[in-house]
C-alpha cells in the first residue's frame, strides 16, 4: 500500500449532515483498502467550505479542510464529469477536482500550484472515483493521492497485483487494491450514530440464553482463584468423543490462529479464500509469506483439493466458510491431508449446521489435522472469548507452549463446560434447524426483491451457514442507503477474492428479514 498522502475531495448540498458525509467517506476509503486514519485532508470548492456538515466532517476526522476557487477546480481534467456541478459551481466534478488538486500540490497545499492552477497529470491519481451518498445525492466524494511513480506513457499498461487480489473498483479508474484483512463485521455497527438492526455480525440473535448467563454469573464467586481448565477441557473432549490431551481451550478461535502462526513451522503456508481473514493476518504478523488459493464464483466457491499446491505444508480452510456460507464435503477437505502438512479447518460455524454432517472434529485418522471451534457464535459469547482446538496431542502441546499462563478466564471456562452438556447440545441443534428455516425464508424474500432497472441480489447457493453472501450491483451505495434505513450489513470487499459488489447478510428471524427486504427494495430504487 502506498504511503503517499491521501486526500478526500467532497461536494455537498445545503444542509448535508456530517454523518452522511462521513459514512460515504468511510465506504469510499474502504473500497481502496484504506481507513479514515489514512486521510490527510478534506478538499472542496470554496463556496462549500462553510457548509456545517463539511466542516464538522473535517473536524471529526481531525484533518484540515482545504478550499479552492471554482476557477481553479474548473481547470482540472476529471474522469467522471457531470453537468449539474458544472452548471452550479463551474466545475464538472467538485469531489474529483478538489481531491486531485489537493493531492497533487495545488494552491493551498505545501506543494504549490500545478499547471493551470491545478495538478499536472503526473502529480496525483484518483484512488476512488466520484461516488454519491444517499437518495437525493446530498454528498459526493472522491479519493486521490500523490503519485509515487511516474504515470505510464501513452499505450502502456499499468501492472496489477497478483490475480489473488480482487478486481479494481468499477468506474474508479484505479488499480486493483489489497483487502483490509483486519476489518470485521463488528466495525459496521460500532460507533453508529443511531441504533441499527445488525445483519453484519454472525452471532446468533437473542443470546446468550438465561440459563447460560446464570452459569457464567455463578462462576464469579471463584474469581479469586486462578482458573482451572481441566473440567472444561474434559467436557469438550467428551462432547467430541476424544481424549482430553487432544483438546486446547483458547480465548476464542482468533487466539488459535495466532498460536498456529507462531508454533507451526511452515515454509509454504496456503490460505484458501474467500474466508475469514484473521488466519492470514496472523500468519503474516508472524513473518510468514502467505500464498492464496482463491475459489471462484463460477464453481460456487467450492473446493477442489487439487487446487492447493502439492508443496504447501500448512493449509487453512473454513467449513462452512465465512463469508460464502459454502459447506465443503468432509471427504474433499480430508483429501488435502498428507504427511508433513498441517491442515487447519476452521469450523467456527459448524454447530449452526444441523447434524454437523461434514465436521472433521471427531476424526483422529487424518494426518496433520487441526480443527478449530468457537462457542461465541451460537451462544452469543463474543465478548467472553472462548473457543478450542482439536488436534493430535503433540500438536496441542506445541500450541500450549505458545500460550501465556491461564489464557482462558474462569467465566469462559464455565461457559465452555456448560455448552458441552447434553441439554445445551440439543438446544444448539434445535437452533441450527431454526436458522436453516429462517435462511430459507431469507432466500425466498431476496428472490422477490429487485430494482425497476432489473438489478437484484444474486445469492451464493446453496448457503449452509447462519449467513448468506450476495452479489449486488453498486453494493457499496446500497449498503450506505441501508444504514439510513436502519440496517447494518457486512461489506464483502475486505475478503480476498471478493470485491465491492459483495455483501454478507446474517440470518435473522422472519419478521426481521421481512423488514430488511423491504428496506433493501427501497435502497435499490434509490
Amino acid at each position: 500500500m502506498s504511503t503517499a498522502p491521501v486526500v478526500v475531495g467532497v461536494g455537498a448540498r445545503r444542509g448535508l449532515p456530517a454523518a452522511e458525509l462521513l459514512a460515504l467517506i468511510a465506504d469510499s476509503l474502504a473500497l481502496a483498502g484504506l481507513t479514515p486514519d489514512a486521510v490527510t485532508a478534506l478538499a472542496t470548492v470554496d463556496t462549500k467550505a462553510a457548509e456545517p456538515g463539511v466542516a464538522e466532517a473535517a473536524r471529526r476526522l481531525g484533518v484540515p479542510l482545504l478550499a479552492y476557487p471554482a476557477a481553479v477546480l474548473a481547470a482540472v481534467s476529471v474522469p467522471h464529469p457531470s453537468q449539474a456541478p458544472l452548471a452550479a459551481v463551474g466545475t464538472p466534478s467538485v469531489a474529483e477536482a478538489a481531491a486531485l488538486t489537493a493531492a497533487g500540490g495545488g494552491p493551498g497545499t505545501d506543494g504549490g500550484p500545478g499547471t493551470d492552477g491545478g495538478p499536472g497529470p503526473a502529480a496525483a491519481e484518483l484512488v476512488v472515483g466520484k461516488r454519491k451518498s444517499l437518495p437525493g445525492a446530498r454528498a459526493t466524494c472522491a479519493v486521490a493521492r500523490a503519485r509515487t511513480t511516474p504515470p505510464p506513457h501513452r499505450g502502456e499498461t499499468v501492472p496489477t497485483p497478483p490475480s489473488t487480489a480482487p478486481a479494481g473498483i468499477p468506474g474508479s479508474g484505479c488499480r486493483p487494491y489489497e483487502p483490509d484483512l483486519r476489518h470485521h463485521g463488528d466495525a459496521e455497527v460500532r460507533g453508529a450514530d443511531a441504533a441499527l438492526t445488525d445483519l453484519a455480525v454472525n452471532v446468533r440473535a437473542g443470546t446468550p440464553p438465561a440459563w447460560l448467563k446464570a452459569r457464567i454469573a455463578a462462576s464469579l464467586d471463584g474469581l479469586a482463584a486462578y482458573p482451572d481448565g481441566g473440567p472444561a477441557r474434559a467436557a469438550v473432549a467428551a462432547r467430541h468423543g476424544l481424549p482430553p490431551e487432544r483438546v486446547l481451550l483458547t480465548a476464542g478461535a482468533a487466539e488459535a490462529f495466532v498460536l498456529i502462526a507462531r508454533a507451526v513451522r511452515a515454509r509454504r503456508p496456503v490460505v484458501v479464500h474467500p474466508q475469514f481473514t484473521e488466519p492470514e493476518a496472523a500468519l503474516r504478523d508472524a513473518g510468514h509469506q502467505v500464498e492464496r488459493v482463491v475459489l471462484t464464483e463460477q464453481n460456487g466457491f467450492r473446493l477442489t483439493a487439487s487446487e492447493v499446491p502439492e508443496a504447501a505444508d500448512l493449509v487453512v480452510i473454513g467449513n462452512p466458510t465465512n463469508p460464502t456460507s459454502v459447506l465443503h464435503p468432509a471427504a474433499e477437505i480430508a483429501r488435502l491431508a498428507r504427511p508433513g502438512r498441517t491442515l487447519v479447518v476452521d469450523e467456527a460455524f459448524m454447530d449452526a449446521v444441523p447434524g454437523e454432517h461434514e465436521s472433521l472434529a471427531p476424526r483422529t485418522d487424518i494426518p496433520g489435522l487441526v480443527v478449530l471451534r468457537s462457542l461465541t457464535k451460537t451462544w452469543g459469547l463474543a465478548g467472553l472469548r472462548i473457543g478450542y482446538v482439536l488436534a493430535a496431542p503433540e500438536t496441542i502441546a506445541d500450541l500450549e507452549r505458545a500460550q501465556p499462563l491461564w489464557p482462558v478466564s474462569a467465566p469462559a471456562l464455565a461457559a465452555a463446560e456448560a455448552c458441552c452438556e447434553p441439554a445445551a447440545l440439543a438446544e444448539a441443534e434445535e437452533a441450527a434447524r431454526k436458522i436453516a428455516a429462517d435462511r430459507d425464508h431469507l432466500l425466498a424474500r431476496l428472490a422477490e426483491v429487485g430494482a425497476p432497472d432489473g438489478r437484484r441480489a444474486h445469492v451464493t447457493t446453496p448457503p449452509e451457514g447462519p449467513f448468506v453472501l450476495i452479489r449486488l450491483p453498486d453494493a457499496a451505495t446500497v449498503r450506505t442507503r441501508l444504514r439510513t434505513l436502519g440496517f447494518a450489513v457486512r461489506r464483502g470487499d475486505t475478503f480476498p477474492g471478493l470485491g465491492p459488489e459483495w455483501l454478507r447478510l446474517a440470518v435473522r428471524d422472519r419478521a426481521t428479514t421481512d423488514r430488511f427486504t423491504e428496506a433493501l427494495a427501497k435502497a435499490l430504487t434509490g
